[in-house]
């Protein structure tokens, strides 16, 4: 048996989705919320998985040191391959390229098997799953599950 505790954060960030067959190929952003779960198998001393501002120091900070009124980039995208995207002014204009096509599931993949693992890695705490609201209406989710 594990225990687990949400917290969410929001930001704002650019995107595109190469090869989008709709809009979502075109630039824009959104307002998105990422909400963090976390698992132990035993509680702290006082009762806690961890303290939520435990999440918020780690999870929370590194969104907003690192995506936060950012533009997300796929390190593939033609766009930036050509470099129709200034790459060599990227960092002036806050672009990031990251190694995943900017969906919102890729997002919430990449923080569970990433980020999580290197911001909590000896708390004995681990980040589980992650769900990217990228509107009210549209969320995405990704779970670390068992090996089946």
């Amino acid at each position: 048996m594990s225990y687990s505790i949400t917290r969410y954060h929001d930001i704002s960030a650019g995107h595109r989705v190469a090869g989008h067959e709709n809009k979502c190929a075109d630039l824009h952003g959104h307002n998105y919320r990422f909400h963090f779960t976390c698992t132990a198998d035993t509680l702290d001393v006082l009762g806690r998985v961890v303290d939520f501002s435990v999440v918020k120091s780690t999870l929370c900070q590194w969104l907003e040191g690192n995506w936060d009124h950012k533009f997300l980039l796929w390190e593939e995208d033609p766009l930036w391959t050509s470099g129709e995207m200034f790459n060599s002014y990227s960092s002036s204009f806050g672009i990031v390229t990251v190694p995943f096509n900017p969906t919102a599931e890729n997002m919430a993949q990449y923080l569970v098997d990433h980020i999580g693992p290197q911001l909590l890695g000896g708390t004995g705490v681990t980040l589980v799953k992650v769900v990217v609201d990228e509107t009210r209406k549209c969320s995405a989710t990704y779970e670390k599950g068992e090996a089946r």
